[in-house]
């Protein structure tokens, strides 16, 4: 384990209005916060404009290109990240097009960093929005651990006051999930600090 804690970005994946994200985040925030072996930088993409026009030449091409003023902060703090959970909805069997753009607006901010997710809809707990970021994530070269969060018809396990009725189970689905962030984060985080990674187009 490391002997500093792991920097953690934790993605609220929804703009919609009236979204449930921000809850199910900051539930999650607080797990993290209790593991005691991170360091927690809640990302709401709501606070970023994300076009969906992406430049000519693609950030796997062009790491360094530019992006929108706006962007910079986000872009700094996915750099910084040793780890990151993506907290997801479903929207009809996917996920948000707010996530896409600004996981397609970055390349080498992804690479070799451990990737965890939440997932929230009706019936499924966002698993199809899951296992298809698997497949995007595993293309920007980042390493998705195998458990995850799922919360299927959220609206009846969270209170009116976004507190969760029998927290028991997604606690210690949390607690998992994190275990896992923390040994690929700093295997990673290592890996990266000793060889810096790189790759052919």
């Amino acid at each position: 384990m490391p002997s500093e804690t792991l920097n953690l970005a934790v993605i609220i994946g929804s703009v919609r209005e009236g979204r449930f994200g921000p809850v199910v985040a900051r539930w999650f925030v607080e797990q993290a916060e209790q593991h005691g072996q991170f360091t927690v930088d809640l990302i709401d993409l709501a606070d970023t404009p994300l076009p969906l026009e992406l430049p000519p030449v693609p950030p796997a091409l062009e790491p360094d290109m530019a992006r929108p003023a706006e962007m910079a902060g986000l872009t700094r703090r996915i750099a910084a990240a040793d780890a990151i959970v993506v907290v997801t909805p479903e929207y009809n069997r996917s996920f948000p097009a707010s996530l896409k753009a600004a996981i397609d607006w970055h390349y080498t901010e992804w690479h070799a960093k451990a990737v965890g997710f939440v997932g929230y809809s009706g019936g499924s707990g966002g698993i199809l929005a899951v296992e298809q970021l698997r497949q995007v994530f595993g293309e920007l070269q980042a390493h998705t651990v195998r458990d995850y969060v799922a919360f299927p018809r959220y609206y009846e396990l969270f209170g009116s006051d976004g507190i969760l009725r029998d927290p028991e189970g997604p606690n210690g689905a949390a607690k998992v999930l994190l275990d896992q962030l923390l040994w690929w984060g700093s295997v990673l985080h290592d890996a990266r600090r000793d060889r810096p990674y790189t790759t052919a187009h």
